[in-house]
This record gives structure tokens, C-alpha cells and sequence, in this order.
């Protein structure tokens, strides 16, 4: 194996380590993040920092003095208040189509949301999801609080 050739395997070998992590798709990007915020992602606990991705499949949590704000790909706007659990469960967006679904749960505490480009090309397109029920969008912006200690 020449030397060139053993470098492009060892770039696939490393590349192939980290595709996982990059296999679930981007949904957005923290905004703003006040107090004690974290994303819970394949058993990891992260700091929800300013600037941080956002990802299919994370668990947004917020603790009792904790905020945080996310802009999803579409210019979707999620702002959860103190003690809220958010789930992105589901998200895919074409920004050149405006093609896209969006499936988010809301498993307690506060979401405050003003919908973007999925809802207004397709509103059907677009769920959130509590543990007693199903929003459907019809509207541009809402607030949906669950109580309970649904994790």
C-alpha cells in the first residue's frame, strides 16, 4: 500500500467513526440559552451553548431557572421556559422546494412557538405532540404548556 493510499484509508477509517453523529439530520441551532439548558443526544449530556446545533432525535431540557430558544432550518422559532423537556422528533426541510415535515414533542413545562416555511407550505405537515394529545398548525403562533413529569 503506498503511502497516499494508506492516508485516504485512514481519512474513510475516521470519517466512518464519526458518521453516526452526523447521520441524523441538522433541524436548527440554539439562539438563545439562559440558566441550566441541556440536549440530551444518544446518552450524552451537552451544553446547550449559543450556537449549537440542533439535531433529529435531541431532547431539549431546561431546569427550573432555564430558557432556551432554537431556530429550526425553516425559521421555525421553539422558545421553552423553566423546567420544559422538548423533543425534535422528526424534521426534514428542502430549503429550495420549502418542502418538509415537522414532528415535536412537548413532553412538559412551556413551549412558545411562531411557525416558518414548513407550516405555511404545508400545514398538515406539522405536528406537536404532548402526552395526551396531538396539535395539529393551523396558525402561525402559538403556546403549548403540559403538565406532569412526562421525561
Amino acid at each position: 500500500m503506498t503511502r497516499s493510499h494508506w492516508i485516504a484509508a485512514m481519512i474513510v477509517t475516521s470519517i466512518g467513526g464519526v458518521c453516526p453523529a452526523l447521520a441524523a439530520e441538522t433541524a436548527g441551532m440554539v439562539k438563545v440559552s439562559r440558566g441550566q439548558v441541556v440536549i440530551e443526544r444518544q446518552g450524552e449530556v451537552l451544553p446547550a451553548v449559543v450556537g449549537t446545533p440542533v439535531l433529529v432525535a435531541d431532547r431539549l431540557r431546561t431546569g427550573r431557572d432555564g430558557a432556551v430558544g432554537v431556530t429550526l432550518r425553516d425559521n421555525t422559532l421553539l422558545s421553552a421556559g423553566p423546567d420544559s423537556l422538548v423533543v425534535i422528533d422528526n424534521f426534514a426541510f428542502n430549503s429550495s422546494t420549502l418542502d418538509g415535515r415537522m414532528s415535536i414533542g412537548v413532553r412538559k413545562g412551556t413551549l412558545s412557538v411562531a411557525t416558518g416555511k414548513i407550516a405555511k407550505q404545508t400545514p398538515e405537515s406539522v405536528d406537536f405532540r404532548t402526552p395526551t394529545s396531538v396539535l395539529g398548525v393551523r396558525g402561525t403562533e402559538f403556546i403549548v404548556e403540559v403538565d406532569g413529569n412526562e421525561e
